[in-house]
């Protein structure tokens, strides 16, 4: 029988990274947790917190392997709620160019594309140039151990795959140039925005800072569009989490998420990280799904939280569905529809096919 070890892993869901996993760590012998987690590539990020930041978004079957892995070691292993509600998600990738793939497979190929991944990361693989090849990145480099092959490297993220080996640097660099000299410049290519995004999840950081702290001063009263924005990614995961109409599907990017109705005529966009002032919510309404966008509208990440929970609970009663399938629009409604703007003085201008509203400050528009 395997030995007790005084060491507790916590595994959660990253605060910040959408598909992340960190680990807080417990008990007098919390280091050989550590070590274990880091030889499986977990990354330290504070006192014992490690962090599991990946390219293929398979963070949470990781997670529940490596706890699988501690637990027979005879290390105390929790999984919180949402981390567990994760790796029970059955999701695909849209589109995936190799769809006759099963989910295993997949994973697989998502998993040797990690490795790669890490070897460049770690030093391991040195690439020497890239190019674009009108589709994807490829690139050429060498395995800097004994004995170390020289690869042809195809695509990016987790479908970046060794397409080709040769005995030498000089032959792979020979080949690489011949087929893409146009193209070809040294080094490797920029990182993709989800290896940016993975690489701010593993950055160091303190976990005391997401303890809530007691308020000191009483609380004051602003205007509407002065409030915190509040937690957004959360509000549509409780959104999704309350209508199982709803489904959600991944993109290529860590950044966005979409959220599609199953008559799939009504569809979310959430862009994570977008600006201040950038779109961070695109709410759509088709008359078919293969129709043209009826119409749409769209929020900022400043975007007050109770405003865009009346907008959700809006899409979840119905109302936007019988929009989209052809309710009349009249003048009648939208004087309606817009009286409390008017009321609050509010004035408007219509530029197009847009009615422009702003309030009596000017520091506030619809």
């Amino acid at each position: 029988m395997t030995p007790a070890i005084d060491a507790h892993v916590r595994l959660d869901t990253h605060p910040t990274h959408p598909s992340a996993v960190q680990a807080l760590l417990t008990g007098s012998q919390a280091h050989v947790a550590a070590v274990a987690l880091q030889a499986a590539d977990w990354s330290v990020a504070a006192t014992n917190v490690l962090v599991l930041a990946r390219i293929d978004h398979e963070e949470p079957y990781w997670a529940d392997d490596a706890a699988k892995h501690l637990t027979a070691e005879g290390i105390t292993v929790e999984i919180t709620p949402r981390l567990q509600e994760a790796i029970d998600e059955e999701w695909t990738w849209p589109d995936y160019p190799m769809p006759w793939c099963t989910r295993s497979e997949i994973r697989e190929i998502s998993n040797q594309a990690q490795k790669i991944h890490d070897d460049i990361r770690h030093g391991y693989l040195l690439v020497h140039a890239h190019a674009h090849d009108g589709h994807t990145t490829v690139a050429v480099g060498t395995y800097l151990h004994p004995g170390g092959k020289s690869v042809y490297l195809h695509g990016e993220d987790h479908l970046r795959q060794v397409a080709d080996t040769f005995d030498s640097p000089a032959q792979a660099l020979a080949v690489f140039e011949k087929v893409h000299a146009a193209e070809m410049r040294p080094g490797p290519a920029p990182l993709t925005d989800t290896e940016h995004a993975a690489i701010a999840a593993r950055s160091v950081f303190d976990v005391t800072t997401a303890k809530s702290q007691p308020s000191l001063t009483e609380p004051e009263t602003v205007p509407v569009y002065l409030a915190d924005a509040g937690d957004h990614d959360a509000l549509l995961d409780a959104f999704l989490d309350c209508h199982g109409d709803w489904e959600k599907w991944r993109t290529w990017s860590d950044h966005t998420t979409h959220a599609i109705h199953e008559d799939q005529t009504l569809r979310i966009e959430r862009v994570h990280e977008a600006g201040p002032r950038d779109t961070a919510w695109t709410v759509a309404a088709y008359e078919t799904p293969v129709s043209e966008r009826m119409w749409h509208l769209t929020a900022t990440g400043t975007t007050p939280e109770p405003v865009l929970q009346t907008l959700l609970t809006h899409l979840a009663d119905g109302d936007a569905s019988d929009t989209a399938l052809g309710s009349p629009i009249t003048d009648k409604t939208v004087t309606a529809a817009t009286k409390p703007l008017t009321d609050a003085g509010w004035t408007h201008t219509v530029d197009g096919r847009w009615i422009r509203w702003t309030n009596p400050s000017e520091d506030a528009g619809v």
